[in-house]
């Protein structure tokens, strides 16, 4: 391990943020993004940016509101010089994968041309599958000097990806019908779900209908939706948690022909914490694949997530 003068992390990122704490190090941050919240820890650390949008409202009008700065070819989050330059950080932890989901490389960048003294290490993260999820705790665990650290959260996180997807397989082989699902990314308008999502699906047991693995989620129509007749749908929202998508969830109820999809019919379609599990790339994608399991095969899997990371629909009317 080479040596490393006592660090001062801000991570601006929810994912990258767990990563830290999962390496050992979250004594050492000093900043947060305004969208950081796990674990609960990090709620009294100064706060280093905000959105140029409002938050509230619905999935439409929030995905108006981001097109609508997208299209000026502006940020959408803003971060906060002053604060950096006051919190003299040795590491900056931000992203390159999404302008939309989480403070970018160009924002931090544009930051750091206001901010001299402190001259701290950029550490750009870019996670599109879970192999990228992977090379960002190598990334993390090499700028702050915890190779073995991070070399040990990998296996950790495989031996438990490995134990479901081998158990899956197995009660295939033995006979276990395969579950096809739909994952919704976001209601208004539909996208459907893409990166790592396919992979956690697969590795699960199911088939993926909507979305590749490793590129980005693409818009769905619902006459798509009716045509692949899903086994399940999830409905798992960016940055919603269950809460905020039942109140949105009519928008999927009121479709043409929803009564009739199979999944409806069998109460197969459920909610999932869109923000603290499915769309966040941090080590909690290991419960997310647990909760795939859970909502693909509850014959097989209980992992115990189910009332608080999601809801059967089903169940709930």
């Amino acid at each position: 391990m080479t040596e490393l003068k006592t660090p001062r992390i801000i991570s601006l990122i929810a994912s990258s943020t767990e990563i830290v704490h999962a390496l050992g190090l979250g004594e050492y941050m000093v900043g947060r993004s305004h969208e950081c919240d796990f674990p609960q820890s990090v709620k009294t650390l100064p706060v280093c940016t905000s959105p140029k949008f409002q938050v509230d409202g619905s999935s439409y009008e929030i995905d108006q509101r981001v097109k609508a700065i997208l299209q000026e070819s502006l940020s959408v989050y803003k971060v906060d010089a002053n604060i950096l330059e006051e919190l003299k950080p040795t590491h900056i932890i931000t992203q390159a994968q999404c302008e939309v989901c989480a403070v970018s490389l160009r924002d931090v960048e544009e930051a750091l041309c206001q901010l001299v003294s402190s001259q701290p290490q950029v550490v750009s993260l870019e996670p599109n599958s879970l192999a990228d999820f992977y090379k960002d705790i190598e990334k993390i665990g090499k700028a702050l000097a915890v190779e073995g650290q991070a070399g040990e959260l990998i296996a950790s996180c495989q031996r438990r990806i490995d134990d479901i997807e081998a158990k899956a397989n197995d009660a295939l082989v033995k006979g276990m019908p395969k579950v096809s699902i739909a994952v919704i990314e976001w209601i208004e308008p539909l996208m459907a779900a893409g990166n790592w999502m396919p992979e956690l699906v697969e590795i699960a047991g199911g088939t993926n209908l909507f979305g590749e693995a490793g590129k980005h989620s693409p818009w769905m129509t619902w006459d798509e939706l009716i045509e692949k007749e899903p086994d399940v749908i999830l409905v798992t929202p960016c940055g919603f948690d269950n809460k905020r998508t039942l109140e949105e969830i009519h928008l999927i109820e009121q479709q043409p022909h929803y009564s009739a999809l199979k999944a409806v019919r069998n109460k197969r379609v459920y909610v999932a914490d869109g923000n603290q599990y499915f769309n966040r790339p941090g080590p909690r994608l290991i419960e997310s694949l647990e909760i795939m399991a859970e909502i693909l095969y509850p014959e097989l899997f209980h992992f115990g997530h189910e009332g608080s990371a999601w809801l059967n629909l089903g169940k709930e009317a």
